[in-house]
């Protein structure tokens, strides 16, 4: 690897210098490669290691790498692409469901949650677990609720509890006819269970992606999803669809 000395230029150095890391990451390495180590890279690049940790922070914080713990840092995937508008394309069960059925027991719908259900603060609902995940690495967290009025098909006696009871929920949903969503999306802060799913640390940066899921105009389940904000970026449109690209990559270099 040879070395490369950074001109001057009339912008923060670090700011340089992640601009020239960004472009020696489209050329130089591939995803999940990891990255040599602080000392080799600010020799190559002629800069102080303080320096390198900031232009190396930045592109963390732009979603370009990832720091994994016992690995290093290493190049992330592309971020995915969480649709805003209501397509139907992803609705729990359906055949293009990206997510992946964890665990499904009894619980208390959260307030907010229950409210948005039309039910009493506390109410049991079945609480469907499911991840998502991009390049091996888990990219959102989702909380299912689905009251027992939703899933009148569903017996106590399939599958009690844990993925295959989450299974014959989503199923059941399925049968229901989902014909209808809206949804909300807020900046947040991983909690601590969150933040163990998704590979982070307490208190990072997550979308949450509340959706309300309608059947007859009434609701029928909703959608807690938390997504690393490292990792995922909002797209809009009529279309919905998941998108996969480094579009969001090269405008940030």
């Amino acid at each position: 690897m040879g070395t490369t000395q950074l001109q001057a230029a009339p912008e923060p150095k670090y700011w340089h210098l992640k601009t020239v890391l960004s472009e020696a990451l489209d050329s130089e390495f591939a995803v999940g490669e990891i990255l040599p180590n602080e000392r080799d890279l600010a020799a190559r690049f002629g800069v102080a290691r303080a320096t390198l940790r900031q232009a190396l922070e930045q592109l963390e914080l732009e979603g370009r790498l990832q720091r994994r713990r016992g690995v290093g840092t290493t190049v992330a995937p592309p971020r995915v692409g969480v649709a805003v508008a209501a397509t139907g394309q992803d609705r729990p069960g359906a055949g293009s469901d990206a997510w992946q059925a964890v665990d499904c027991a009894p619980g208390a719908a959260p307030a907010p949650v229950a409210a948005l259900l039309d039910s009493a603060p506390g109410a049991q609902v079945h609480v469907v677990r499911r991840t998502r995940v991009s390049h091996g690495q888990p990219v959102a967290a989702e909380l299912l609720y689905v009251p027992g009025s939703s899933v009148p098909g569903l017996g106590d006696a399939e599958a009690p509890c844990g993925a295959s009871r989450a299974r014959a929920v989503l199923r059941e949903l399925r049968r229901l006819g989902l014909d209808g969503e809206d949804r909300s999306v807020e900046l947040g802060s991983a909690r601590a269970e969150d933040a163990k799913e998704l590979d982070r640390l307490p208190g990072a940066p997550v979308l949450v992606v509340t959706t309300r899921y309608l059947s007859r105009g009434a609701t029928v389940a909703v959608s807690v999803a938390t997504y690393r904000a490292d990792t995922c970026r909002l797209t809009f449109g009529d279309t919905g669809g998941v998108e996969f690209d480094r579009s969001l990559h090269a405008q940030a270099s």
